[in-house]
Parts: structure tokens; C-alpha cells; sequence
């Protein structure tokens, strides 16, 4: 049932969008471009091949790795539009394009864990595989430069980023987006380890989800795999350099067009 709704969001919002032609580029970060566009309140997004990680310090280019991120994110963006939660999505202009919503980023990362892992497990005597009960939220402050620092309360408080009533926001929205993806992806037999999200204020002053939702940004375990390295089905294949990323890749965006063809 949720893929036929979204086909029926698909269709109505398709209306309202009609020849976005590429215009200048506005930003170009580690994994996407961001292109103008006649509306001056959208943007064109293109999802790259490049992969990195450890801020950069390590980098590839993976063949069809944005086309999947592309794909993924859209599908993703979607589903959460359909549960009430407001992202910067609006359409796919190609496999590797998605017409956005323009916002003003806030420079916060926004970090959910399910189950303990990565740098986690690194900077404290947590133990890997750990349940987090409840789902532990970390902000860090997005500057390359700097590392990404995490940030304690008084700290993000210190930044003066967004006013308390909107951290308030961002954690009910990080919540809520937590619950509704680990049900899902419950569903695929995934489990959804962590991910990150970020946020801006679109032409509204609403704050809304942006940047991306895909194995990028988030750590997929295949509940079918009982091998440690084996289940994983993210970033972390490049990180660790286990190989197949673009299978594992290819995995998420199968299972869900498959949800997708089973609910048509």
C-alpha cells in the first residue's frame, strides 16, 4: 500500500513540475552537485560517482554509485513525505537528477543509532552490536575543516545554529524519521544500524530534511547474513574495504522496488 500512495504523490506532484532546465552550479560538495534552476526556490541536484570517507581523506569513483544513491533517496524521501515528515524532495528529473526545494543548510549533522557501531564503539568501551534502547541522537558541527565535531548541549546551545524550539524539532522529526525507516526496512529484512540526516529551512522558513538518505549515509545489516562483514550493505564496505559496494548498493534499491512491485 505505501508504494501505490506513492505513485499517486508521484503523479500529483509531477504537475506541478515542468522543464527544470540545468542552470548555473551553486555548490559542489563531496558526493552531489547543486545547480540552479529557472524557479529561483528549486534546485537541481546531481548524485556523483565519487566516494569518500574519513572526511575526505579517503576517495574513490565508483561507477553507478550516484545513480543509486539518486534512486534510493528519492524513494526514501517519498515514503517519509507520505508519513508527514517535510524533506526538500520534489521529483526525480533523471536517474542521477532530483528536483529539490532551494534551502538555507543548517550546519548540523544529525546522528541516530540503533545498534552500536563505527566511531561509537571507538570512542567509548561499548561494546559492537550493542542495542541502544533508546536510540541514542548525536549533533555534530558540519565543517570539513574542523572534523565535524560532535557537540554536547551547551555547546550546540553556545553555536546559536537554531533556537531551542527548533533543536526541539529537529529531534522530534530525527525520531519520528527513525521509527518509520526501522519499520520498513524491518520489513526488507534490513536492519537500520544508524544514519545521519541534516536539515535547513526552505523559502518558507520551515525546516525540512535535505542532503540525502541512502547507504551513504546510513548502515544497512542484512538480517538473512550471519557474517559480520558479510551483512553490511553501506558506505562501510568502502570504509573498511571489503569490495562489492555497488552490489551491496544494488541490494537496497532491489528490495525496495521489490516492496514497490509488491504493493502495486
Amino acid at each position: 500500500m505505501i508504494f501505490l500512495a506513492l505513485t499517486i504523490y508521484t503523479n500529483q506532484i509531477s504537475e506541478v513540475l515542468m522543464n527544470h532546465i540545468q542552470g548555473s552550479l551553486i555548490h559542489e560538495g563531496k558526493a552531489k552537485r547543486v545547480f540552479a534552476c529557472e524557479n529561483p526556490n528549486r534546485v537541481l541536484i546531481e548524485f556523483k560517482n565519487d566516494a569518500t570517507a574519513f572526511n575526505a581523506k579517503k576517495r574513490s569513483e565508483i561507477d553507478g554509485k550516484g545513480r543509486l544513491n539518486c534512486k534510493i533517496s528519492a524513494a526514501l524521501f517519498k515514503l517519509l513525505e507520505l508519513n508527514g515528515i517535510p524533506t526538500h524532495f520534489l521529483e526525480l528529473q533523471s536517474e542521477t537528477f532530483m528536483i529539490a526545494d532551494k534551502i538555507n543548510v543548517i550546519p548540523l549533522e544529525v546522528v541516530i543509532r540503533n545498534i552500536a557501531t563505527g566511531s561509537l564503539c571507538r570512542e567509548t568501551p561499548i561494546n559492537q552490536g550493542t542495542i541502544l534502547n533508546p536510540p541514542l541522537l548525536d549533533y555534530y558541527y558540519k565543517d570539513d575543516e574542523l572534523g565535524d565535531p560532535i557537540l554536547t548541549e551547551k555547546r550546540l546551545k553556545l553555536l546559536d545554529l537554531i533556537s531551542t524550539s527548533q533543536i526541539e524539532e529537529v529531534e522530534t522529526i530525527t525520531r519520528s524519521v527513525n521509527k518509520i525507516l526501522k519499520e520498513y526496512f524491518d520489513d526488507l529484512d534490513l536492519l537500520l544500524v544508524d544514519f545521519k540526516l541534516e536539515f535547513g529551512f526552505n523559502s518558507l522558513g520551515k525546516i525540512v530534511i535535505a542532503d540525502e538518505i541512502s547507504p551513504d549515509n546510513c548502515r544497512f545489516w542484512d538480517k538473512t547474513n550471519s557474517d559480520p562483514k558479510g551483512r553490511i550493505l553501506d558506505k562501510d564496505r568502502f570504509r573498511q574495504d571489503l569490495g562489492g559496494v555497488i552490489d551491496a548498493y544494488e541490494e537496497i534499491l532491489k528490495r525496495i522496488e521489490k516492496d514497490s512491485s509488491n504493493a502495486s
